[in-house]
């Protein structure tokens, strides 16, 4: 569902929405087993159980275990040998019941488990300048706040040592080098969806779909994948940079779970009771409803970050502060307790005109509310080997100066509880008209809006109000038949987007650096449109051949970014995007054909496909030039294969290949955007070349 949702069902939403829907249980005896093998050594097996208990009671029941090594190598010699691997299992039992002719009831209950090393980005950049001019000229030594500047000089010149090691090893694009000891990822989530539905007559239907899910989340990582190690003949080795050799002697920002509950440990409640109608003869069909939404924690969301310090043990702590002369160094200690309370009343209905004219008109109002606990230390040295701990900064509203340092004597003096609400009306208007039956054209106007949202570690700007966005569409959908049956669809769009939320990054200024963590907080600041065409088909030119294609064309700008005032611990604000550029992660180009074809052979020897699917994506940016020298994207050209042999020989067994990225396409997903702090630069890589074979076997009626 493209564009601004929430006048038909469910939340509001100014990009979309998705719909996930499981099969539903079925009066047949019937289900499957599915095991595959694929590159680095991929393991998977699936079942599925669908099982009549009754003539009104049924069942349905899945289970998906899968697990991979990773492909992303690591050759710092610290924690695991590879990244980015696969392993979760999940399951999901689905129970429907007709109570009565009228009256179903359908619940399905769902869990997940997912335990990865997760990802690490790769260096690929650095500043050779700064690098080469190491430590400097006597005007640099002389300089202001020499300590400072010789600081972030042997931060570039040990990223560039770091680069020139990984050219020497010939690591390769899917090699990285980061010394997290013990990285890890791990997702545990469950949901029960429970559905009832009423026939109260031939033109009213009601349904109550409640839910109540819990996540549970623990992540360990390196945010910008860095080995710092003094290379040998390295000047002022023992001086400003730490003796030759010393391993993991400076890290960048690296995360941690935190000592009073999981990285993010949340429930969440839904209740939507909806309404469905016709009358008129048929000619009008509606639909109005009610959505609540409760979100709650478990316990605190809670992360320790270790900030430009290197520390053996980051729970007691046991850490060293190389830089601490220089004004860089801590331990950020992050709780938080997030609330969340969202309401929406919504209505939706279309009128047939005439048999070839017809008007939908959609309404919401929406409520929301967001309440944050924060209780956030800093770990500093205020003497050498001297720790203590202090209460994060936070910004008085009225003069938006720092609050004095306080030394808590408990973590609940450095409770601090921040709380946003808004409310919006959003709608939709669409007028379709059917010339023939085989074609429908439209045009529609939609509102959107997007809530604010609480982010306590950015310091002077904790909270962002909501954004709103008004698209405009016009559009045909057409079929044919005959000889070469098909389909053709083509759609033009603007978008109006206003009081836009835009990340950007923060600049600390050097008397701050001990007390300020680095953040990329999102703001208020935008104005921007997008406009463009998508084209998509489907044709059929004989039988067993099967072509489809779709196309994009995307322009996007940013047409005004007024960010709000500068506090004066940050130096300046660095936007992902200029004014009169293009938006981030926004190809002007996109085109997906795929081709599917089905040997004609007799039905004893089983249906045989062959089909193969080609992606080109334009170059898109990641973030400004001043940002990140991986701002620019680069097109990419992508193959897939496939190939499936169903009903072998007869029998309910499946066979199937596939291999993804056949080229081996090397690209950067997204920049890191670490060179205004560290002078080194990267970014999130995509997967190399996969393939595995599938083997499937139906029992059943």
């Amino acid at each position: 569902l493209k564009g601004p949702q929430g006048t038909l069902f469910g939340r509001n939403t100014t990009g979309g929405a998705i719909l996930l829907v499981p099969k539903k249980p079925t009066d047949r005896l019937e289900g499957y087993v599915e095991g595959s093998y694929g590159r680095y050594s991929q393991r998977r097996f699936q079942a599925v159980l669908n099982a009549p208990l009754s003539d009104t009671f049924k069942i349905r029941a899945g289970v998906d275990w899968n697990k991979r090594d990773g492909y992303l190598k690591n050759n710092s010699g610290i924690g695991p040998k590879a990244y980015r691997d696969v392993n979760y299992v999940a399951a999901r039992l689905s129970v429907l019941a007709d109570l009565t002719p009228d009256l179903e009831n359908y619940t399905v209950f769902s869990y997940s488990d997912s335990d990865t090393k997760g990802d690490a980005p790769k260096l690929q950049f650095c500043d050779r300048a700064a690098a080469a001019a190491f430590p400097g000229t006597a005007a640099f030594l002389d300089s202001v706040g020499q300590g400072f500047l010789i600081g972030i000089s042997s931060w570039r010149y040990l990223g560039c040592a770091q680069l020139d090691r990984q050219a020497a090893r010939g690591d390769g694009f899917w090699g990285v080098e980061t010394n997290i000891e013990n990285p890890r990822q791990k997702i545990e989530q469950w949901q029960v969806i429970n559905t009832t539905t009423w026939q109260a007559s031939d033109n009213l239907t009601i349904k109550n779909i409640a839910s109540y899910s819990e996540y549970r989340e623990i992540a360990n990582f390196t945010l910008w994948s860095d080995n710092f190690i003094t290379p040998p003949g390295a000047p002022f080795a023992g001086v400003w940079l730490p003796p030759v050799g010393a391993p993991a002697l400076f890290k960048g920002i690296t995360l941690f779970k935190g000592n009073k509950g999981p990285t993010t440990a949340q429930w969440t409640f839904t209740e939507e009771l909806q309404f469905q109608g016709e009358a008129a003869a048929g000619r009008l069909k509606w639909q109005a409803g009610f959505y609540i939404e409760i979100s709650k924690p478990l316990s605190f969301n809670s992360h320790l970050v270790d900030i430009f310090a290197t520390c053996s043990d980051v729970y007691t702590p046991v850490c060293t502060y190389p830089f601490a002369a220089f004004g860089a160094g801590q331990i950020s200690d992050d709780s938080t307790k997030d609330y969340f309370n969202d309401k929406g009343i919504y209505a939706q209905a279309t009128y047939d005109i005439t048999d070839r004219l017809s008007m939908t008109g959609g309404f919401r109002y929406t409520w929301d509310k967001q309440r944050d606990l924060a209780q956030r230390l800093s770990i500093i040295q205020v003497a050498p080997g001297v720790l203590a701990s202090v209460c994060q900064p936070s910004v008085d509203p009225a003069t938006g100066a720092l609050t004095p340092t306080v030394f808590p004597t408990t973590p609940s003096d450095c409770d601090v509880t921040r709380r946003i609400k808004s409310s919006r009306p959003t709608w939709t208007i669409d007028l379709a008209y059917k010339p023939t039956d085989d074609i429908m054209i439209y045009v529609k106007w939609s509102r959107g809006y997007r809530m604010g949202s609480i982010t306590s570690n950015s310091i002077g700007y904790e909270t962002v109000g909501p954004e709103k966005v008004d698209t405009y569409e016009i559009g045909a959908k057409t079929s044919f038949r005959g000889a070469v049956p098909g389909y053709l669809n083509i759609t033009g769009f603007y978008n109006d987007f206003r009081n836009q939320q835009l990340t950007v990054n923060t600049v600390v200024s050097q008397a701050f650096l001990s007390r300020i963590p680095p953040a990329a907080p999102n703001i208020n600041a935008g104005k921007s449109r997008m406009w463009g065409v998508e084209v998509d088909g489907s044709i059929r030119p004989f039988e067993g051949f099967k072509l489809d294609a779709a196309y994009t064309y995307l322009n996007t700008k940013l047409l005004e970014f007024t960010p709000p005032p500068l506090p004066a611990f940050y130096d300046s604000l660095i936007s992902a995007v200029i004014v009169g550029g293009p938006l981030p992660l926004s190809p002007k180009h996109r085109v997906n054909v795929s081709a599917n074809y089905t040997l004609p052979l007799d039905e004893g020897i089983g249906r045989i496909t062959f089909g193969v699917t080609y992606v080109h994506t334009s170059s898109s940016v990641g973030s400004t030039p001043e940002a990140s020298p991986a701002y620019l994207l680069r097109g990419y050209d992508l193959v897939n294969l496939n190939a499936s042999w169903e009903d072998m020989f007869g029998q309910p067994i499946d066979l199937s290949f596939f291999m993804t990225n056949t080229t081996n396409v090397k690209r950067i997903l997204y920049p890191m955007q670490a060179f205004g702090n560290l002078g080194v630069d990267g970014g999130h890589v995509n997967e190399p070349r996969m393939w595995g074979f599938r083997l499937k076997w139906r029992f059943g009626e």
